[in-house]
């Protein structure tokens, strides 16, 4: 739920007038109400079990997402003369929720049926049975909001005359801590708080205190020394803000720790209506719990699969592999609600959100304790960051105007399981900033499932085979460049039409992949006899096509399982035409692309991998070994990659807020071309990057292109001379 705080104040001030002198059971039923509300919005992200104390009843809430130890006892305003169980547990279950960690609602015995101190009783009941139920009391939260909030300090109190340990903090949501209403808020708040009223309290206070002065009651002229540190919320408009105010000034007095967030324009409670411009005091309150209370799961650790181990061994000073999945949307990203969606989305996803660490034997990945910081566009994609930044978080969240880019490193995912994560942290963003409900379709995961055990899975050690092809292939040409003294990334984006493109490759027999990748090899060839027009000294073109295993093996892994192909020309033979590349292609294609060829491609790396001999080898020598394979097999066999991650598809409830999709590659280390590709929308969008003064490969693609009859738009990030 979320609302505007224009919205919420208007709907204050008509019902002040109803509710001001109103009869007790009135009052309650329209606190009751809310409270239901507030739970129900919640309702699907919580379990709740309800129990019975000596004179009160509780609910327990538990989210479905529990990342902290310890619990909150949350005592519940309503001048200590409403408010239910049912209201209790409407915002014990947003503060379950929103700090992922247990809530104990209590619904206190209510005045005047049960005057002071029965509400004090039953608060001390309650915390006894967290004590008794194993709680230390460093796992104990205090949080209430008016009246429960003024209980929270009351309790301690209390505590502190029975000598009971006290919890470990204390978060009070506007507490009324003086009962005699003495402080000057009630006189120059008085016509601009939209709920409350000076009337109204005295009557709750000679309902609740009969006239009692006695700190326990306002607990404000108690002693507050050696009180747990306190956040503390009021509304600049409640006429209760003195009350905040000067309980936070007399704890830092006593010596305690305390810290006032006085919101303008709020009024009393306002923290309850979560209300969206406000959206920053629930991060608050988890931040400070943060503190005092260590997190409940275990961090997940994975070993590298056998694909992403070559990646940190062939690292170097200037090349770490990445790659980047970008969604525009129809308007600027609030930075706000992404960072709330990033918290729910990297919990999903303990295979991606991760660091790179490195043991005795191998690398390996651990899951982050929390999400990444959002950072700002640079002068340019996948710019480079000293290999040691992998250590601390292994993907960088970006965002420029209305673009959400996700950078990824190699070694955590390919770009198919990539898309997943940047497809369901959009559906999270939307839901909460739209209030709309995406279905989980089109590779889109349900944010609140716990992971599967399938999505960690190694596939290439799954589906290996018992023989192995072999690796080796011949050097092929590499382009003559001028690399940028800064290592600048060029970025250049082709926007065609799929359909046109599509047609296009039907008509020379082909699909578009190999449309495609026959354009590359021709312009690769024309490059060639330009930069060395000596057939005898000319060198075979190849270029790699990656392949989503997954279309060939039931696998539903999140990690690496793509392969690659590499169709090839030789011009030593001569000049080949485009129909006679288009057929090359097309027949390479269709021979290696089948699961048992596959198989056999990646069989040898799991085999070496298994091998008893390399598994006891230390790590050191472990990556000089496959830095000299990956100098002998890797990017010396190619020209480049062409990466196609095909139609991007999502739900209908998205479309009409996200323009367009990207994918680019990042560069290899020794070569100075790569070419991400996918299609969205009608529209095939071709990210060409490169770290060279000279376009040379981009121009010569689009004049194939042209040739060929094709034509679309041209953008790039050329830099001002």
């Amino acid at each position: 739920m979320e609302l505007s705080e224009k919205f919420v104040r208007k709907q204050m001030e008509l019902v002040k007038p109803l509710t001001t002198g109103c009869s007790l059971e009135a009052a309650r039923k329209g606190q009751d109400l809310l409270g239901a509300i507030l739970a129900k919005t919640m309702r699907k992200n919580v379990s709740v079990e309800e129990n019975e104390l000596a004179f009160s009843n509780t609910a327990l809430v538990v989210p479905k997402d529990l990342l902290k130890q310890g619990i909150i006892l949350y005592l519940h305003g309503g001048g200590y003369t409403c408010g239910d169980l049912e209201y209790a547990k409407g915002f014990g279950s947003i503060l379950a929720v929103e700090c992922g960690i247990r809530v104990l609602c209590l619904a206190y015995r209510l005045a005047p049926e049960n005057p002071f101190p029965a509400a004090l009783d039953d608060a001390l009941e309650a915390y006894r049975s967290l004590l008794s139920a194993g709680y230390l009391p460093t796992q104990i939260v205090l949080c209430g909001e008016s009246a429960g909030g003024g209980l929270c300090y009351s309790l301690c109190l209390r505590l502190k005359e029975l000598r009971i340990p006290l919890p470990s903090c204390i978060v009070a949501i506007s507490p009324w801590v003086d009962l005699t209403q003495s402080g000057r808020s009630f006189v120059f708040n008085m016509d601009v708080d939209p709920t409350l009223t000076k009337e109204t309290l005295d009557f709750y206070a000679q309902c609740y205190a009969n006239d009692t002065a006695a700190p326990l009651v306002s607990p404000l002229f108690g002693e507050l020394d050696r009180l747990p540190p306190s956040l503390i919320f009021a509304g600049s408009d409640e006429v209760l803000l003195d009350d905040a105010r000067r309980m936070h000034q007399k704890l830092l007095e006593c010596g305690c720790k305390s810290e006032l967030v006085v919101a303008e324009r709020m009024w009393h409670a306002y923290v309850l209506f979560c209300i969206k411009e406000r959206e920053c005091d629930l991060r608050a309150i988890d931040g400070f719990l943060n503190q005092f209370l260590s997190h409940e799961r275990k961090l997940r650790w994975m070993r590298l699969d056998n694909a992403a181990k070559i990646y940190p061994a062939a690292k170097r000073r200037r090349w770490n592999n990445f790659f980047r999945l970008s969604a525009t949307l129809t308007e600027d990203v609030n930075i706000d609600v992404l960072r709330s969606a990033l918290d729910v989305t990297v919990r999903r996803f303990p295979s991606i959100a991760v660091r790179l660490c490195k043991g005795v034997f191998w690398y390996y990945l651990e899951e982050l304790s929390s999400a990444p910081e959002i950072t700002r566009e640079q002068s340019w994609p996948l710019a480079h960051t000293p290999f040691e930044s992998i250590n601390t978080c292994a993907l960088r969240v970006i965002v420029y105007k209305s673009r959400i880019a996700v950078e990824f490193y190699h070694a955590l995912t390919d770009g198919n399981g990539g898309m997943i994560f940047l497809k369901s942290l959009l559906a999270e963003y939307l839901e909460q900033r739209y209030g709309i409900s995406v279905p989980n379709e089109c590779g889109i995961l349900d944010r609140l499932e716990e992971p599967d055990e399938e999505e960690f899975e190694d596939s290439f050690v799954k589906y290996r085979g018992s023989v192995g092809a072999s690796r080796y292939s011949s050097s092929v040409y590499k382009i003559k460049y001028t690399r940028e003294k800064d290592d600048y990334r060029h970025l250049t984006t082709f926007m065609l039409s799929s359909n046109a493109v599509l047609e296009t490759a039907r008509r020379h027999g082909v699909t578009l992949t190999t449309f495609l990748c026959a354009a590359m090899l021709l312009a690769l060839q024309r490059i060639q006899n330009a930069q060395r027009p000596d057939k005898r000294k000319q060198r075979p073109i190849r270029v790699v096509v990656p392949v989503n295993l997954r279309r060939l093996f039931p696998s539903r892994t999140l990690r690496n399982f793509v392969h690659v192909v590499m169709p090839e020309i030789d011009p030593r033979m001569g000049d080949y035409g485009f129909e006679e590349i288009c057929k090359t292609v097309h027949h390479q294609l269709g021979m290696e692309v089948t699961a048992k060829n596959m198989s056999a491609k990646f069989t040898p790396n799991v085999n070496a991998e298994i091998s008893p001999l390399l598994r006891l080898m230390p790590l050191f020598t472990k990556n000089i070994v496959m830095k000299m394979i990956y100098d002998t097999v890797g990017e010396r066999t190619s020209c480049l990659n062409l990466s196609n991650l095909g139609e991007v598809r999502i739900p209908e409830a998205m479309r009409k807020y996200v323009t367009r999709f990207d994918f680019v590659l990042g560069l290899q280390a020794s070569k100075p071309n790569n070419c991400g590709m996918l299609s969205y929308d009608g529209t095939l969008y071709m990210n060409f990057i490169r770290n060279t003064v000279e376009p040379c490969l981009e121009l010569e693609f689009y004049k194939v292109l042209h040739e060929l009859g094709l034509s679309g738009k041209v953008e790039s990030n050329q830099r001002r001379v």
